[in-house]
């Protein structure tokens, strides 16, 4: 109990300095309304592909920031991608409420893309956005694949290792021209949340866990708990001498690439 309040507070602490004002919803962003009437801001490359590919970024994340930019116009190559803001981040509404009600803005993606009448949808989720991606999947069936990258299988045993060496690189990259445009509105981190953990054995379709061997926020043995319980089809790859979520592909780049197109090309 105490590990869990020190985790929240200084989550919560950590989340307020990093704070950014809304953004003013009268730009050109194309948007969709949550249940709790919070306007969601998305991206949509539509390239007249027939499968589309869209991506759940992470905490302090949105879409428009520099590596994402990049990993949608990878993905972009052979499929449509939506990219989106999760509430509290970017352009879109409300306070982030640490996945407790995140799942709804990624459920309207997904509906949004069943609208536009896909033949296939793939989702990949980097962080916190994996853990939210991992709890759609076990409770809906309208995805047909999904990769995990650096997800914890349950949010309050984050490992937090702040002394360790990659964390500052981490910092580096936040705070450098890469991390332009990042932050977050927090809300509420002790708000009842569901486990990856506890519902990653109801998932139907094929999921790869992909994560770094040098994170220090969330460690290796996270993603390796949510293979072992995972039903098949699942893949589970450690990329060597990589941190956390994002920062594999700004460093192995063309591992990244090579890796997570040749699962959705065997599993769309």
């Amino acid at each position: 109990r105490m590990r869990k309040a020190l985790l929240g507070a200084l989550i919560l602490i950590g989340g307020l300095i990093m704070v950014k004002p809304f953004y003013s919803m009268g730009e050109n962003v194309s948007t969709i309304e949550t249940k709790d009437h919070k306007k969601i801001a998305f991206t949509h490359y539509n390239n007249g592909h027939s499968k589309v590919i869209i991506l759940a970024h992470g905490f302090f994340n949105n879409k428009d920031v520099y590596l994402f930019k990049k990993i949608a116009k990878m993905f972009a190559q052979r499929y449509d991608v939506i990219t989106f803001d999760f509430r509290g981040h970017g352009k879109s509404e409300g306070l982030f409420s640490w996945t407790s009600y995140e799942g709804e803005d990624l459920g309207l993606i997904i509906s949004y893309a069943k609208e536009k009448e896909y033949k296939k949808i793939g989702v990949i989720g980097f962080s916190l956005g994996a853990s939210i991606a991992l709890i759609e999947a076990g409770q809906r069936d309208d995805i047909d694949s999904l990769i995990s990258v650096s997800a914890p299988y349950d949010f309050w045993e984050i490992d937090f290792h702040f002394w360790e060496e990659e964390m500052v690189n981490d910092f580096k990259l936040n705070i450098g021209p890469k991390g332009k445009g990042k932050g977050i509105r927090p809300g509420n981190p002790f708000l009842k949340k569901v486990k990856p953990i506890d519902v990653v054995d109801k998932i139907k379709i094929p999921v790869f866990f992909i994560h770094g061997e040098k994170d220090w926020l969330i460690k290796p043995m996270h993603s390796q708990k949510l293979f072992d319980k995972a039903n098949e089809p699942k893949k589970l790859h450690i990329i060597k001498q990589a941190g956390h979520a994002e920062k594999i592909f700004d460093l192995y780049p063309d591992e990244f690439e090579k890796i997570c197109m040749d699962w959705f090309n065997e599993t769309l």
